[in-house]
């Protein structure tokens, strides 16, 4: 099979869909494809690398220039956004003629180029790997009015990319569910599926055991129970339950870590400082080689979402937390993958935004009862092994990519 990618971001950024696009191509080039790779040279956050290793003749990779601006000012990313759209298409358009394009979300729309190449090679199949939807995430974050004119723009153009989509991949069923029923109209007969997003089984062997923290001593986490924030803190996450228990638990030894960035990052240290939080800890991004070291140190891991996001956003950050053994603690939705993961694995707890009492009672009973802590443990690791490993998402992506190649099997 002749098969091209599509994502902005691609290792040695640090962009988890660049990861997850990544474990797609060198799979299906392990199992004998002819792999394509279209991707920019990096940027979704300044400390990301620039192309580096990786450069090999399967997957072919095709790294784009774009300034890598950054993602603070919405003009800048609009920039980096348009010139990656130019050379995609223009690449594509050049391509041979493709079995099979998937493309992710980032950028929004960015599946209209494997459109085009498409239009030329009318036997091409072209998958929508949704890791977010568009124009929701501007519109509920404020950033577009919805049924402004850019925001029926983005409509628009996506109800004539699903007209020629031949199948549609989304993280969770409320994804799932907001996408069809938003443009179900433009394409009935149209394919779904939900597969989660995973970490390698082989980065998070069971014997795994890294190197400690170095940064542990200077924050002064031992003998605290800590919560760990890893990733982004974006639009759609919320932290005022979080803060507000903090505060409660000031005087116990309990430590809440983040690390990571985002449009929030400023807004949680300015708590810090207004609250006097001395337990709180607000790190940037970390080079990835830390990171399992800065799981290790953690009892605990936080995800948050806000309920205007349902659906539109799945956070990613559960996989590796879970790989790691450590359980969830969810603020958020009702509904989603992580509420999922916690209900079905009993692995953690799912909390709705306001119940300070809740997150402070559940972190209490862990902290003062291992045996209880030891079996949630347990329980994350089974979700991972189960749920969340390239062991398990990958073949149900190599059953869907034959389905559609060949939907009768010949």
């Amino acid at each position: 099979m002749r098969l091209t990618l599509i994502n902005q971001f691609y290792p040695p950024d640090i962009a988890p869909t660049g990861e997850l696009a990544a474990s797609l191509a060198e799979h299906r080039a392990q199992l004998g494809d002819q792999v394509t790779v279209i991707t920019s040279q990096g940027g979704y956050v300044p400390e990301s690398p620039v192309e580096a290793g990786r450069a090999t003749s399967n997957p072919r990779i095709h790294r784009l220039w774009t300034p890598r601006l950054g993602k603070q000012k919405l003009a800048l990313r609009l920039i980096d956004y348009s010139l990656f759209y130019a050379q995609a298409a223009i690449r594509l358009a050049l391509l041979p003629e493709q079995d099979m394009i998937v493309s992710l979300t980032t950028p929004p729309l960015i599946a209209l180029a494997g459109a085009l190449h498409k239009l030329l090679h009318r036997r091409t199949k072209l998958i929508l790997w949704s890791m977010d939807c568009y124009p929701e995430v501007p519109e509920r974050a404020g950033v577009l009015r919805p049924g402004s004119a850019p925001s029926g723009l983005i409509r628009w153009l996506t109800r004539r990319l699903f007209r020629v989509l031949d199948h549609l991949v989304c993280l969770d069923a409320p994804m799932e569910q907001l996408l069809q029923s938003q443009y179900r109209s433009a394409n009935p007969t149209l394919g779904t599926s939900v597969i989660h997003n995973w970490e390698p089984a082989v980065s998070y062997t069971e014997d795994l055991r890294p190197p400690p923290w170095e940064m542990a001593k200077e924050l002064d986490l031992a003998d605290k129970f800590v919560v760990l924030y890893l990733g982004n803190a974006g639009y759609g996450h919320r932290f005022e339950t979080v803060l507000d228990a903090a505060e409660q638990l000031r005087n116990e030894p309990v430590a809440f870590v983040f690390v990571g960035g985002g449009q929030k990052w400023s807004e949680l240290r300015r708590a810090k400082e207004q609250r006097g939080l001395a337990s709180l800890h607000v790190l940037r991004y970390l080079p990835k080689s830390e990171i399992r070291s800065v799981m290790a140190a953690a009892d605990c891991a936080l995800v948050t979402l806000r309920n205007s996001y349902l659906g539109v956003i799945s956070p990613s950050k559960i996989h590796s937390n879970l790989a790691m053994r450590l359980p969830l603690i969810y603020v958020g939705p009702e509904g989603g993958n992580v509420d999922e993961a916690i209900q079905r694995y009993q692995c953690g707890v799912s909390l709705r935004h306001g119940d300070v009492d809740g997150l402070v009672e559940f972190i209490g009973r862990l902290h003062a009862q291992p045996e209880l802590l030891r079996i949630l443990r347990s329980q994350a690791r089974r979700a991972f092994e189960e749920a969340y490993s390239d062991d398990v998402c990958l073949p149900q992506f190599d059953r869907l990519l034959e389905q559609v190649v060949s939907p009768t099997g010949a």
